[in-house]
């Protein structure tokens, strides 16, 4: 299905078969062998491949220092998430356990068998993830037992409590998602791979994180409203529509469009904190695997912004083209490329009639300029801990500002690298190439 889908987009098509079959995918994220690893090891990374395809495949290329750690931290706060994700589970009993789920990493025998979300087996098998945990070196487990509690202690808030205004959305955003990059970045300076500096970067580790679940929350609009739930902010979403389920509704598309917009607006000032992150990483396994999420992230907004299939459907980039973003995220350089081409596209995206098109307008106009290599961006004054992205107050865009981005726009588009395969002839071709290819090595190795 994803060859039939890539057919109309040659580039895509090219990115799948190297990525598949001429080593893309051994080159970015190499995979370990499951058989070479002690059984309840084993059965951990088999866990992740169940619950996560996509942090699976990253999480295994990281260096052995760190590998391990993650893939135990990512499977904990899964079976965490479980808990609070699981609406067949009464508040009286969901509040107690996710306040005392990280005491349970010391529990031997501790698992949970009554959870009917899908990812429930993580919780059934809890046992087999603790015992690998309490195998960590003490670095490590004081780590991921610090995040685990200050996260299920968050989630106890807002089961409580209404995603409201902007400042509950970073608010619920840190405890979902930031506290993973600050506990990812303690990991990180405690395996040695990276500079002690690095988990101190509080302010841009929560920003990286917090950019990656507003981007699922904006994405996942029709599927949690239709589960009877949402991460919307109020403060948002009100200003266009009575319930937040009426965006849904085919008269009031262009009122659900524009709120989109106000939100990816509010997104999008997260990524001068998620370059200026990124900037700091020394060890390739560990840059791979944070810019390829916030590349996906990013690609994912452009194709969300004043995109009415939000409300009707899943949008989503395709396989083709994350099997590229994949490969291209492998350097500072190559994934400012990437960030600029994403930022462009949703540049020309903006309407003038848009009401927060000023403070779209701006946050494009500064990323633009830091892809371009100018220091316009002071590390020192991003987003606190908890968060302080709300957009400001919107003003009306002038046709200067429009002029600047259009300007800001051209120079990329000028200065841009033309790929050698942006002719779809030129892609066939290589495509043709690398079939043969793939074709005459397989005859071989039969021989």
């Amino acid at each position: 299905m994803n060859f039939l889908k890539s057919l109309a987009h040659p580039d895509d098509l090219v990115a799948l078969v190297k990525f598949r079959f001429l080593g893309g995918a051994e080159n970015i994220a190499p995979q370990i062998k499951l058989s070479s690893l002690d059984e309840p090891l084993r059965v951990c990374y088999q866990l992740l491949k169940r619950t996560s395809r996509s942090f699976a495949v990253v999480i295994q290329a990281l260096d052995p220092e760190l590998r391990d750690a993650v893939c135990l931290f990512y499977l904990i706060l899964r079976a965490l998430d479980t808990v609070e994700d699981d609406m067949t589970i009464p508040l009286s009993e969901k509040i107690p356990l996710l306040n005392k789920f990280h005491e349970f990493l010391e529990s031997p025998d501790w698992s949970y068998t009554e959870s009917t979300c899908k990812d429930g087996v993580v919780l059934e098998r809890f046992p087999v993830i603790s015992s690998e945990y309490r195998r960590l070196k003490p670095a490590f487990r004081e780590v991921i037992k610090d995040i685990t509690a200050r996260m299920g202690a968050g989630f106890c808030i807002y089961l409580q409590k209404e995603v409201s205004t902007l400042a509950n959305w970073d608010e619920y955003c840190h405890y979902a998602a930031g506290l993973v990059g600050i506990g990812l970045s303690r990991l990180f300076a405690a395996s040695g791979l990276e500079d002690e500096g690095i988990a101190t970067s509080t302010d841009l580790a929560n920003s990286m994180g917090l950019f990656l679940q507003k981007t699922n929350i904006i994405r996942d609009y029709l599927e949690d409203v239709n589960d009877s739930r949402h991460f919307w902010p109020r403060e948002v979403w009100s200003q266009y529509a009575q319930n937040i389920g009426d965006l849904r509704r085919p008269e009031l598309a262009a009122q659900a469009v524009t709120c989109l917009n106000h939100l990816i607006t509010n997104a999008l000032q997260h990524v001068p904190d998620v370059i200026a992150y990124l900037s700091q990483i020394k060890n390739q396994s560990v840059f791979n695997f944070c810019a390829i999420p916030q590349v996906m992230a990013i690609a994912t907004l452009a194709r969300c912004y004043n995109n009415h299939g939000v409300f009707t459907g899943v949008v989503k980039i395709r396989k083709g083209e994350a099997c590229s973003l994949m490969m291209q995220a492998v350097s500072m350089e190559q994934t400012l490329q990437i960030f600029q081409k994403a930022t462009f596209e949703l540049g020309h995206k903006i309407s003038v009639t848009d009401p927060v098109a000023s403070v779209t307008l701006s946050t494009v106009q500064k990323v633009l300029v830091l892809c371009h290599g100018q220091p316009v961006y002071d590390p020192s004054q991003g987003a606190t801990a908890t968060g302080s992205s709300s957009a400001a107050s919107p003003q009306p865009l002038s046709p200067e500002d429009k002029a600047e981005l259009y300007r800001l726009m051209m120079l990329q588009q000028r200065e841009g690298t033309t790929t050698m395969f942006s002719s779809p002839t030129i892609a066939w071709g290589m495509c043709f190439l690398a079939l043969t290819y793939q074709y005459w090595m397989s005859c071989i190795s039969v021989q």
